[in-house]
């Protein structure tokens, strides 16, 4: 059995404000250590019950924030990009269940830490066949493209109530409850990082038994609306072939998860400038 842990960092222990996740702070190199012992809590829970393999993508950013000098012996790492599916990178190799660990809430979403949709700074909102979507229902969706379940979410209160509305019974570890975008109540990391250790052998064993959540499929054809924070931005990201553009709003319309995961990727490229 092989599993992907996907990680971000704004949902890892301890962290509640941007200066934590950026590389060019001071304390970034505190919470990178704190994401890489998040993520090696779920690959002992993963192991513990049963997966043969364990590959681990680090989504944040530019991928290269995980440790690998401290990184369980046992997992592999996709680590830097630009890869070809991002965050879920290695999706496609044959996995069996996905684990999200540092996963945060969707762009708006009330009381969650650091609360956005791919770019805060781009992106106000993005819809799916008429549905609100973020990085969580975004990389589930592939995920389910490719018939791998999420099966597992760490992160604060928020993402994970967004993840199983979603995703439905998901194994959950909630590291922090957010009284704001900036705010939170956080466990200290051995009590966090054994939840996430406990959460995702639970998810892993429940997979082994058929027991866990179905794989996200979203039915085709599927329709991307992206509404930027700035009409400038929609008239770089039209120039993107067979878009449609309504004021703040890019359409794209395709038959396949992947096509709409790639073009979403290729909008905020252009729309950056």
């Amino acid at each position: 059995m092989k599993i992907l842990i996907s990680a971000d960092m704004e949902g890892i222990t301890g962290v509640v404000h941007w200066d934590q996740v950026d590389p060019g702070h001071a304390e970034y190199p505190r919470f990178r250590r704190l994401m890489t012992g998040d993520v090696n809590a779920a690959i002992r829970g993963a192991f513990e019950a049963g997966a043969k393999e364990v590959l681990v993508t680090d989504g944040h950013a530019y991928g290269r924030n995980i440790l690998i000098e401290e990184l369980d012996p046992r997992a592999h790492l996709n680590s830097s990009s630009i890869s070809p599916l991002s965050m879920v990178q290695g999706i496609d190799s044959g996995v069996d269940g996905v684990i999200f660990v540092g996963y945060h809430a969707r762009i708006g979403t009330q009381n969650a830490i650091l609360e956005h949709t791919w770019s805060d700074e781009r992106v106000y909102n993005l819809y799916l066949n008429g549905d609100l979507f973020g990085e969580i229902g975004l990389n589930a969706g592939i995920s389910g493209h490719f018939g791998a379940p999420v099966i597992m979410i760490s992160g604060d209160r928020a993402a994970c109530t967004e993840a199983a509305a979603l995703l439905g019974e998901v194994e959950t570890a909630v590291v922090k409850v957010a009284s704001g975008r900036m705010a939170a109540e956080c466990l200290p990391p051995a009590v966090a990082q054994e939840k996430i250790q406990i959460a995702a052998r639970k998810a892993v064993t429940r997979l082994n038994k058929g027991q866990a959540p179905k794989p996200l499929h979203i039915s085709p054809p599927i329709t991307m609306i992206i509404d930027f924070v700035q009409s400038e931005m929609a008239d770089r990201a039209a120039l993107l072939p067979g878009a449609s553009r309504n004021g703040r709003h890019l359409v794209y319309t395709a038959e396949e998860m992947v096509t709409i995961y790639r073009a979403f990727r290729t909008a905020l490229a252009l729309a950056r400038g």
